[in-house]
């Protein structure tokens, strides 16, 4: 089965599920117009599957389609940002040199 992607607003997390079990999750803090990402975390058994990419790329795109701007905090965040150039442009321009970008 595919791996289902989806905002938990509750949490504040999105969260990345197999065959309906929770496999990993990018947690952040919403701000007015913004998300910070502060962690992302993918359960030991699902490692190594592309997991993590699938789900902060969800995310990236979710911000996007929101018009909503990102703070990468999350080191996995933040390298994915910069291994996918197409998404610096979330990251507000004054913060770019903050976070590497």
């Amino acid at each position: 089965m595919s791996p289902v992607v989806r905002e938990n607003p509750d949490e504040q997390r999105y969260e990345i599920h197999v065959d309906g079990t929770l496999g990993g999750f990018a947690q952040y803090r919403a701000r007015p117009g913004l998300l910070a990402f502060i962690h992302t975390e993918i359960d030991p058994a699902f490692e190594g599957q592309g997991l993590g990419g699938t789900l902060v790329g969800f995310a990236l795109d979710d911000a996007r389609a929101r018009e909503l701007a990102v703070l990468p905090f999350c080191p996995f965040v933040n390298a994915y940002i910069r291994r996918h150039p197409e998404y610096t442009d979330l990251v507000p321009a004054e913060h770019r040199e903050r976070f590497g970008l």
